[in-house]
C-alpha cells in the first residue's frame, strides 16, 4: 500500500468513529505502528484535515471534511455503480433521479483513470419487478427525515380498511413492495405497512415525540426476540 493510499484509509477509518478514538486502536485497524500512525495524523493535519486530539486523549475527524479528488478501489467503484443503478430503476422518481445525479457528481471529481472505470463498469441491474405505488414515497422519506407524523388509510390483506396515524422511521425496499416501518398510534406498537396498500396519504407538521434513531434501535431489538414473545 502506498503512503497516499494509507492516508486516505486513515481518513476513512476516522470517519467511521464519531467519538475520539485512541491512537493505538487506529494503529491496530490500519495495521501500522503507533509511530507511523502519529506521523500520518500529523501529515493530514498539516494538509488541512480537521483532526482534533492528541496522543493519550484520542483523535476525531470533524464532520463535513472532504479530501478531493476522491479515490476508490475497484470494489468500491463497483459497489457505488451497482447501488446507484439499482436505485435508478426504482419507481420512486425523485430517489431515482438523485441516484443518477449523485453518480454524476462523483464522476466529476474522480481522476481520469477512475472515471473510466466508473463509466465502464460491467455490473448491470436487471429489469425491476413491477412495483405499483399509490403514494408518493418522497413524502414518506421527508417525514422520516423531519420526524413528522403521517396519516393514511390502510387496507389489510383481507380488504378491511382503517385510518392510521403513524411515526415513520424507516422505509424498506424489496423487489416487489416497499414497506413503511413505523410506530402505530392505534396499535401502540411497531407495525409494517405495505406502500401499495396505503391510500389518502397525508403529511403533517406534527413532530412525533421520540427521535427516529431511538425508534429504529427499539424496533431492531424486537427483531432479536423469539417470535412468540414479540
Amino acid at each position: 500500500m502506498s503512503r497516499s493510499e494509507r492516508l486516505l484509509d486513515l481518513i476513512q477509518c476516522l470517519r467511521r468513529h464519531r467519538r475520539p478514538v485512541s491512537g493505538h486502536m487506529l494503529a491496530d485497524e490500519m495495521g501500522v505502528s503507533i509511530r507511523t500512525l502519529y506521523r500520518d495524523i500529523a501529515t493530514l493535519q498539516g494538509q488541512g484535515a480537521p483532526i482534533e486530539g492528541e496522543a493519550g486523549l484520542g483523535y476525531v475527524l470533524k464532520p463535513g471534511f472532504m479530501l478531493p479528488p476522491l479515490m476508490f478501489s475497484d470494489e468500491e467503484i463497483e459497489a457505488i455503480v451497482l447501488g446507484s443503478r439499482w436505485v435508478a430503476k426504482q419507481p420512486d422518481q425523485r430517489l431515482s433521479a438523485a441516484a443518477a445525479n449523485a453518480l454524476a457528481k462523483i464522476a466529476a471529481v474522480l481522476p481520469d483513470d477512475l472515471r473510466e472505470d466508473l463509466d465502464g463498469s460491467t455490473l448491470l441491474v436487471g429489469p425491476s419487478a413491477a412495483a405499483i405505488e399509490s403514494i408518493d414515497l418522497g413524502l414518506v422519506r421527508q417525514a422520516i427525515r423531519n420526524e413528522r407524523k403521517l396519516g393514511f388509510l390502510y387496507r389489510a390483506a383481507g380488504g378491511a380498511a382503517s385510518e392510521r396515524v403513524v411515526w415513520p422511521f424507516a422505509l424498506g425496499f424489496f423487489d416487489k413492495v416497499r414497506v413503511v416501518v413505523a410506530w402505530c398510534e392505534m396499535r401502540q406498537d411497531f407495525r409494517h405497512f405495505r406502500a401499495d396498500r396505503i391510500a389518502e396519504l397525508q403529511a403533517t407538521d406534527t413532530r412525533y415525540p421520540r427521535r427516529r434513531q431511538t425508534l429504529l434501535k427499539e424496533w431492531r431489538a424486537t427483531l432479536d426476540k423469539p417470535r412468540g414473545s414479540r
